[in-house]
């Protein structure tokens, strides 16, 4: 079967991305399951249920989150009710929410979905390593896919590598940059370093690019506003076989929807 993965979705212009460029990416390539990342979706900061359920209407089964899980505060009243939506698993067991799920589908295909987060330049959150390390023996799922929002490169191949024939796919989230060393990891797991940004076109990481250079050459305090004009959608497709639950293909998406 095959999985669609979207890089991270920033404000208004990359839930257009997601609007007009996901529904028919999921008939051609003949998607059975489709994981996003949200936690920028509602204003480039957070997300909450209105933007969720916009999100899940575009035919995304799951939103994962990250480092700006909380920035919407909306998020505390329904994150505990809201099975598609997960935020890291490594954070601490009082945490609201859920850091991962497993979706029974119409076939019956059973698929674990994981949402890690990384500490190198991060937040000081529990080892990735060992939380997945625990959790896969728990988990009774055909398929096991793992969002690892970090900021590191060299940490998220080293989670690659280190569960490499024990999960299916391993993708990479949180630096809104696509990164073009997709690849089937010798023992048979998926892995892209990141999925990339799903947003404005003409931004930087899905913001207008003059905040952000303006915060950067003054060293002030600049609020950050979501790009507008063309958008991009960032994703990666991957087959997966059922009887092994490893990959068969991992294939790399850009679109561009052009604003008329």
């Amino acid at each position: 079967m095959k999985v669609l993965l979207i890089g991270d979705i920033v404000g208004r212009a990359g839930r257009r991305a997601v609007r007009e460029l996901a529904p028919d990416l999921i008939e051609e390539e003949e998607i059975e399951f489709v994981v996003a990342n949200g936690e920028n979706a509602a204003g480039g900061f957070g997300i909450t249920k209105q933007v969720a359920d916009e999100l899940y209407s575009y035919g995304i089964d799951v939103l994962t989150m990250g480092n700006h899980t909380w920035d919407n505060k909306e998020i505390f009243d329904f994150i505990d009710q809201e099975e598609r939506l997960l935020r890291p698993q490594n954070l601490p067991p009082q945490t609201p929410g859920m850091g991962h799920q497993v979706y029974t589908l119409d076939s019956g295909v059973k698929v674990a979905v994981v949402n890690l987060l990384g500490r190198v330049f991060m937040d000081n959150v529990d080892c990735p390593f060992r939380s997945l390390e625990e959790l896969i023996p728990q988990l009774e799922a055909d398929l096991i896919l793992v969002d690892f929002h970090a900021e590191a490169t060299s940490e998220k191949i080293a989670l690659g590598r280190y569960f490499a024939g024990e999960v299916s796919v391993v993708f990479g989230t949180h630096t809104h940059v696509q990164t073009a060393d997709e690849q089937i990891l010798g023992a048979g797991t998926a892995y892209i370093t990141d999925l990339g940004l799903t947003g404005g076109v003409d931004s930087i990481l899905g913001m207008k690019p003059e905040d952000v250079i303006k915060r950067l050459t003054t060293n002030l305090p600049q609020r950050f506003s979501v790009a507008t004009g063309d958008t991009q959608l960032a994703a990666v497709v991957v087959e997966l076989d059922l009887e092994s639950g490893l990959a068969l293909s991992i294939k790399r998406v850009k679109q561009i929807h052009t604003n008329n």
